[in-house]
């Protein structure tokens, strides 16, 4: 697949679905091999096999963003597998409880700033 990404990497977080998704396939469209890192294995799994599918290079590595040791996991698959990485698109975001503010637990708080906010400015 010939493109503005062809000869690139991306490494897409949250790409089993919606805005991931569509994004690691215009990736793929656009020429990028494509690692699809998300926690939702059976759709992550299946958007690689649709890119592949189309003639683009994907794998999916099942990647729980909150966790430091999965991130460094998903980029040395990677490099493992294609050799460089030149994009990071840090997609991953959970909505988490609807509630006001104050009926949320210091747990689903944790979690939704673990995950929306600290590992993308921090470690992404």
């Amino acid at each position: 697949m010939a493109g503005k990404f062809s000869g690139k990497v991306a490494l897409v977080t949250g790409a089993a679905a919606g805005i991931g998704k569509a994004t690691a396939l215009a990736f793929a469209r656009e020429g990028a091999k494509v690692v699809l890192a998300d926690v939702l294995v059976k759709e992550g799994e299946e958007a690689a096999q649709a890119i592949r599918k189309a003639g683009g290079e994907a794998i999916f590595v099942g990647t729980d963003v909150s966790k430091p040791a999965e991130v460094e996991r998903a980029v040395n698959q990677a490099i493992e597998n294609f050799g460089r990485l030149d994009v990071a698109f840090n997609n991953a975001g959970i909505e988490g409880r609807r509630a006001p503010t104050a009926d949320c637990t210091e747990e689903t708080w944790d979690r939704v700033i673990s995950i929306n906010l600290k590992w993308s400015t921090i470690r992404g």
